[in-house]
This record gives structure tokens, sequence and C-alpha cells, in this order.
């Protein structure tokens, strides 16, 4: 699949992410309310990680022109610009629609999911609490922070742990954001139910989307352009690209390659774009279409799953995606052994 192809060159060649014109990375925490990256000082964007919040999320999200690539609402609830369809979307998030915890009698739940949906936020839907931030560390260029977080029903009943990494990178010309998630079935089995609705999901700024005609346009690893032909396909990236105060810039989601799950696009022209690992059979993608096999943890086990955002200059092809997608498999093992 291209994108995902030359990794083991890239590994043993090497790759300086110090970057010629890449500025110190910093994270700082707010009042356990809210987490700031920033690059050479300018915002790339803040976490939401309030108790008050659905679930942890980042708003906004910033293009190295410093310009908004997110949307504001429901955050922003006066901007005549913008549409006020799916409040749920907040920028960008990880979640799934239908989480089913096996064994647990659930009392409130989303009419017609299985489960507990950590998606939308309809009455009965659950909430991911972050319970723990750890220190901000740095290195450079690379700053990141590691945060805990609980899956919780609608009447607060833990039903999954989650250890989540986030990373940023000032590769210089662009910015990357990658997530290590580690889902832990500490509670009971778990099964991550069919639905589109997932699973780790930015929405683009208004004028960004392609159904604003502006010249917005969503873009995979394999070259294919528009909604109706990435929606529902495996890809290694998928890019959405646009006109912001006159100059195109775009955001990337990156799927790790060694990702047990690879993702399908839940991308529509709307705005949304989310890479989805649980979807089969009923959620309606063309990739998987008849499929049942869900994907499911027995009690204490582990899933494990990384992604990035890339915020770039230009579209998929002047803001090197490809490229950058190559860095962003060649540092998970720096990663995760910590250095």
């Amino acid at each position: 699949m291209c994108g995902r192809l030359a990794i083991g060159l890239v590994l043993l060649v090497g790759i300086s992410f110090e970057q010629v014109h890449a500025a110190e990375a910093e994270i700082r925490v707010r009042d356990k309310e809210i987490i700031e990256f920033l690059a050479g000082g300018k915002l790339v964007g803040r976490y939401v990680i309030a108790e008050t919040a659905p679930k942890p999320h980042f708003f906004p999200l910033n293009a190295p022109t410093g310009k908004p690539v997110t949307r504001g609402f429901p955050m922003v609830k006066d901007d005549p610009d913008e549409t006020k369809d799916h409040p749920h979307h907040r920028a960008a998030w990880f979640c799934h629609g239908d989480v089913i915890p096996e064994g647990v009698t659930l009392t409130q739940k989303v009419r017609g999911v299985e489960g507990v949906d950590f998606w939308s936020e309809s009455p009965g839907h659950g909430r991911i609490v972050c319970v723990q931030v750890g220190e901000p560390r740095r290195d450079g260029n690379h700053a990141w922070v590691t945060t805990r977080n609980e899956w919780r029903t609608a009447d607060g009943q833990k039903i999954l742990d989650e250890t989540r990494t986030i990373h940023l990178y000032d590769l210089g010309e662009a910015w990357l954001l990658t997530f290590d998630i580690d889902l832990h079935a500490s509670v009971c089995p778990i099964t991550f139910g069919d639905t589109k609705e997932g699973a780790f999901a930015v929405r683009v700024a208004e004028f960004i989307s392609e159904k604003r005609n502006r010249g917005g346009v969503i873009e995979n690893a394999e070259g294919e352009r528009t909604e109706a032909k990435c929606w529902g396909r495996p890809s290694a990236w998928c890019d959405y690209s646009g006109p912001v105060d006159g100059q195109i810039v775009g955001l990337a989601i990156l799927d790790d390659p060694r990702n047990p799950h690879p993702a399908h696009w839940h991308a529509r022209g709307y705005g949304l774009m989310a890479a989805n690992p649980f979807g089969r059979g009923k959620s309606g993608f063309p990739g998987v279409r008849g499929r049942s096999d869900l994907v499911k943890l027995g009690k204490d086990e582990h899933l494990r799953l990384r992604y990035g955002i890339l915020l770039h200059l230009g579209d998929a092809k002047t803001g090197k995606v490809a490229e950058r997608f190559q860095q962003f498999a060649a540092l998970a093992e720096r990663e995760r052994s910590g250095k």
C-alpha cells in the first residue's frame, strides 16, 4: 500500500529529526484543564482535559501559519461563517461510537447503540475523563506528555482504562503530533462494535471543507481525491487541505503501519476526517464489505494504537505528506523506548 512502503529503508538509512529550521517544542499544563503545545513559542494546539468536557480533545489546532485548521463549533457558538451540525465534533479527538462492556448491565445508553456511545453527545452517552497528567518532557524540537483516561458509562461506571502519550515535533515547515494510545480492558472483556462512528478524528475549518467548493480537498495515500473516492477505503493516511485566509494549508491523519487493525476512512465533504479501525460490514465502508470480525479484548488485555496529525503548508503533495508519513512511522520505536 502506498505510504507504507520503504519504511524499513528509512529506518536503515536513518532520518534527521532535528530539522534545519526546527524550533524548540514545549508543553504547558494549565490548571489541570488545558495542555498547551507550542513550537518556537507559537501555539500548535490546546488539548482540553477539563472534567466538564465529554472527552479530551484538541481545540484549536493551528497550521504553521498560525491560522486554525479546525472548526470552532461547538466550543465557539457565535461564528456566523460556521455550520452548526454535529455538535459532538470537537475539533480533534479519539473515541468510538459503540464500546460494549461484556457482562456489564447498562442502565443508560444511546438509542440504537448496543454498548456505550462515546462518539455522540446524545442522552445516555459515555464520557472519557482525564484523571492524571504526567510531567511534560522535552528535548529540542520534541516534547511529550503522558495522560491517563477512564472511559465511563453515562452513570459514571468505569469500563476501560487508557494511557495516552502525545508527542509534538517541530519539523521546520510542518508540525507533527503523535498519539500512542494504550487501551486496557481492566474491568471486563470489551468488544468494539461495528459502526462508522469512530475513532481518531478531526473536523476541519469550514473554508477547508470540500462542501464549500473553495478549493478544499480530501486526498489519501493512493492519490485518490474527494469523499467519493476516499470514504470507507483503507489507506496509510488521509489529508484535508484548502485555503485559509488565502493560503493553502492542510491537516493529515497518519495511521501507523504497525497498528493491528488498519484504518478505514470516515472522511466527509462537510469537513469530518476520521481513521476508523473498528468498522466492519455494518459500517457501510466498501473496504470491509461483508466482514463481521469485531475487535475484542479479553479481561486485562491491551490494544495499542498509534496515530499522527501532521499540520502542514500547501496540499498533500507540496506539504510532503508521503515523506512525513515515513518519518512518523520511523519515530515509533524511538518514542516507545523513551528516547
